[in-house]
């Protein structure tokens, strides 16, 4: 798992800084930003895909843990 996160931020790394070095003005900004808001959100899934699937443990489960207690406190 670890290893596709690790690949996969990489391959988006490249490609953006391949496509930064193509632009010379601002042309694919929105394009750029829109690709690391999909990656943000791509790593937030993957890392609560793996807190469902070791049933909670470790830091990953203590974090969604106390967000999820915090929140069920509100309502």
């Amino acid at each position: 798992m670890h290893q596709f996160i690790h690949s996969l931020t990489a391959r988006v790394h490249r490609e953006l800084l391949w496509q930064q070095a193509r632009l010379l003005d601002d042309d694919g900004q929105a394009t750029t930003e829109y690709a690391l808001v999909l990656l943000g959100a791509a790593l937030v899934a993957l890392m609560l895909v793996a807190w469902a699937t070791s049933g909670g443990g470790g830091k990953i489960g203590q974090l969604f843990d106390r967000v999820l207690d915090a929140v069920l406190q509100k309502f």
